[in-house]
């Protein structure tokens, strides 16, 4: 293939990627939005009539066929394209500011749950000033994360605390599932770099420190991060598929699932004069986008770009839904960053069909 053709087989792969972005909506969480269900409608009935209608159809098909074609195309150039070469040998070296990037990713929204008064999830509230314990705790768990301070302890407690919320208060928190994997990941990668626990257990390990006579627990430090280091080659795998778990969620339960929900949503905002097409087509294809993009991300499959789409889609929702809870979404922005850092890791499509660009071994975590 000569350097013409393949300068146009990746603007056509560009071209086609931004129309199936066009045609669908923005990715939301639904109850975010909206003060009330909507009609209950069967859902099979509903894509059915949807899409029964020809231009309807068209439109659907033409962008899905448009995205499997640009993607086919992508794949059979990728190996030539020596931007996308020099972009994995950069995001290589990046792989230890993944901890940090996930620490503010939470550690923020922490915070703003605790002020605002609400359980990880915008529609899970409670009364701040009958509650000081919540607020404590959330504030506590987000500024320790965002110092990186005791990481793994506060990784742990804050598992507890959703488990807690999913089992006695109320199992809608899985609006707000994305916490689950990134708190795993920093129970096993700790604070990294920058944070405070690098920073003491470097005061602490040099001979002679005084803080080093003092601090019960740099010891105990240094054991976890040996003990989880064969773990850490899983981290791209627990982030990918957490974030995909996310966003089937997001597009089968809260769209596909509930059309007469996200019917809302799309009168709300009027999106239908913003792309003018049937209602119930933003429904489905927003539906279908997010399944897609979910099930790509469990598998593992083009798995940077699937981290690239999903942020352009969290970019668009903030844009076009102006009262969309910012906060809400800020764990996932930093879930699609260090996906898109760190790539598929082992157990995923890209690993064992693929044609890696630096080996076998690109995208584990470096060790501290």
């Amino acid at each position: 293939m000569s350097a013409c053709s393949r300068s146009a087989a990746a603007v056509a792969t560009a071209l086609a990627l931004f129309a199936t972005v066009a045609a669908r909506p923005a990715a939301a969480h639904v109850d975010y939005v909206t003060e009330e269900s909507g009609d209950p409608l069967d859902a099979v009935t509903f894509v059915a009539d949807v899409l029964s209608d020809p231009f309807n159809a068209a439109i659907f098909a033409g962008s899905g066929l448009a995205a499997l074609v640009g993607l086919a195309v992508y794949l059979w150039v990728r190996p030539t394209i020596v931007d996308v070469v020099v972009l994995r040998e950069t995001l290589a070296g990046y792989g230890d500011l993944v901890p940090w990037m996930l620490r503010l990713a939470v550690g923020l929204p922490l915070v703003g749950a605790g002020f605002q008064g609400y359980l990880f999830a915008p529609t899970l509230s409670f009364d701040p000033g009958a509650s000081p314990l919540l607020r404590v705790l959330f504030i506590g768990l987000g500024f320790s994360l965002l110092f990186g301070l005791a990481t793994r302890i506060a990784s742990a407690v804050g598992l507890a605390t959703y488990a807690w919320v999913f089992l006695a208060v109320d199992s809608s928190v899985v609006l707000a599932v994305e916490y689950v994997p990134v708190f795993a990941v920093l129970a096993i990668l700790g604070g990294g770099r920058p944070s405070a626990d690098d920073m003491l257990l470097e005061v602490a390990s040099t001979p002679g420190s005084y803080y080093g006579r003092i601090d019960p627990v740099h010891h105990l430090k240094t054991f976890l991060d040996r003990s989880a280091a064969p773990l850490r080659r899983y981290v791209p795998t627990v982030l990918r598929v957490g974030m995909g778990v996310s966003f089937v969620y997001l597009g089968l339960i809260q769209k596909l699932a509930d059309p007469g929900s996200a019917l809302l949503v799309v009168e709300k905002y009027d999106l239908t004069s913003v792309v003018p097409v049937d209602a119930g087509l933003w429904v489905v294809g927003a539906g279908v986008t997010e399944v897609a993009v979910g099930l790509a991300l469990i598998a593992g499959f083009f798995t940077r770009g699937a981290a690239a789409l999903s942020f352009v889609l969290f970019t668009t929702t903030l844009f076009g839904l102006p009262d969309d809870p910012v906060l809400a979404h800020v764990a996932l922005f930093g879930m699609a960053s260090a996906v898109f850092t760190l790539g598929a890791g082992p157990v995923s499509f890209d690993r064992w069909f693929g044609r890696p660009a630096l080996g076998d071994d690109e995208s584990a975590v470096p060790a501290d």
